[in-house]
C-alpha cells in the first residue's frame, strides 16, 4: 500500500520531471523543481500571482496534509514570494478532475524587473504533515475541483 509520494501529473509524462528529493538526512522539505521555463512579471496592485508549475501531483494518508513553503533564499535573491503564504495540499486535491491534483507554486515577483524561471530550478519546498480534528467535526463534503475550488 502507497503511503505518501509524488507522481508525475497528467500532461506532464513526457517532459522529464524531477520527482522532489530531500537533500540531506534532516531536512524536513522536499525540494521542488520547475517544470518549464516561465517568467514572472512586477508585482502591479491588483495583479494575479503567477502559478508556477510543478508537474506534480501528491498522494498521502487520510489524516496528512501536504504543505507547500518558500525558499528561503527566493525574496532577497530573486524577490519571489508566495501570494497564499503557505500552500496547502489536502489529500483530496490527488488526481481530482479539473487537473489532476497539479501542484502549482503562487508567485509574486516584487524586485523591479521580471524574473525567469527555468525548468529544473527549484522554486520551492513540501512538508507532509499530520492534522488533527475536533471532537465534533462532521465534514462530509466531497471536493470536485481543482486549485482553489473547496469553497465552490
Amino acid at each position: 500500500m502507497k503511503k505518501r509520494g509524488f507522481e508525475v501529473a497528467k500532461g506532464f509524462e513526457d517532459k522529464r520531471i524531477n520527482l522532489p528529493i530531500r537533500k540531506t538526512k534532516f531536512s524536513a522539505g522536499y525540494d521542488i523543481e520547475a517544470a518549464e521555463d516561465c517568467t514572472i512579471p512586477v508585482f502591479e496592485p491588483g495583479a494575479k500571482p503567477t502559478l508556477v508549475k510543478t508537474g506534480l501531483k501528491v498522494y498521502m494518508q487520510d489524516d496528512e496534509v501536504f504543505m507547500l513553503y518558500n525558499r528561503s533564499s527566493n525574496p532577497g535573491k530573486k524577490g519571489l514570494i508566495l501570494a497564499n503564504s503557505v500552500g496547502v495540499i489536502d489529500k483530496d486535491y490527488y488526481e481530482n478532475p479539473d487537473n489532476d491534483g497539479h501542484v502549482m507554486f503562487a508567485f509574486y515577483n516584487i524586485k523591479p524587473e521580471p524574473i525567469k524561471i527555468k525548468k529544473g530550478d527549484i522554486v520551492g519546498q513540501g512538508i507532509f504533515q499530520k492534522f488533527l480534528m475536533t471532537d465534533d467535526d462532521s465534514a462530509e463534503g466531497t471536493r470536485i475541483g481543482g486549485f482553489g475550488s473547496t469553497n465552490q
